[in-house]
């Protein structure tokens, strides 16, 4: 009998056991099912904004970094003051992805501006209609302008005075050549040195010393000489002919 009870008290505590521990694995497996569908679950957190730039035009670009791919749309506001000042184009769905699906506002925003911008989310038991905070604050540097980069008309349609035009004038008037420079050079020095005499130069050109007349002098009696010797030989000759 007393085994009996003691057999019957042991399954009573198995049974007990069992439970506890069906219990355990059942609250367990809820936690789990429970972290799991808020981590895929749509959270405001995935969502962010930027002003940037595509060239000259300002844009304003939201993020949807879901990977669950819940549509959300998106609104984006001009802030004033705390309140809207306008709407930003027409309000935009996109579906989210863990790389990050872009959305893009064409907006010309100014320097140092806010924008409000809101996400909702409908989806079954996701829902979500709220703000990306903070505001979205501009930077204190607008997008450039073609206009600025490029040069103006006025400045391609006036060109500067440049060295080419210049310098045709310069080509006008040739310079001085080595032959003209080395003739003008003499003209300098002749006036401090006192000018040659008329015979002197005349001298110096030929070539020939002081003796030259005299020399004529003496050629030309010894040319009349013989001539006059000549003459006379031929003149005996002719009269010995005639005897």
């Amino acid at each position: 009998m007393h085994s009996v009870r003691t057999n019957v008290s042991i399954s009573r505590r198995s049974a007990r056991r069992s439970v506890r521990i069906l219990g355990v694995a059942s609250a367990s497996a809820a936690l789990v099912l429970g972290v799991s569908s808020s981590a895929l679950a749509c959270n405001i957190k995935e969502f962010s904004a930027e002003a940037t730039c595509d060239g000259s035009n300002g844009v304003i670009t939201v993020t949807d970094q879901d990977a669950t791919g819940t549509p959300a749309t998106i609104t984006v506001f001009l802030e004033n003051n705390g309140a809207d000042a306008k709407q930003v184009g027409e309000a935009q769905t996109v579906k989210g992805s863990k790389e990050g699906t872009k959305v893009t506002f064409s907006e010309d925003w100014a320097p140092n501006a806010t924008y409000r911008v809101h996400v909702k989310v409908d989806s079954g038991k996701t829902q979500i209609d709220t703000d990306i905070t903070p505001n979205l604050t501009t930077s204190s540097t607008a997008c450039t302008s073609d206009e600025s980069a490029s040069p103006s008309p006025s400045e391609s349609a006036t060109p500067s005075p440049s060295a080419s035009e210049s310098t045709p004038a310069e080509s006008d008037s040739p310079a001085p050549s080595a032959t003209e420079s080395s003739s003008t050079a003499p003209a300098g020095t002749s006036d401090n040195a006192p000018s040659p005499a008329v015979g002197e130069s005349n001298l110096a050109e030929t070539g020939a010393s002081s003796n030259t007349g005299l020399i004529a002098g003496i050629a030309g009696a010894l040319v009349v000489a013989g001539g006059g010797a000549v003459w006379f030989g031929m003149r005996r000759r002719g009269a010995h002919s005639g005897n």
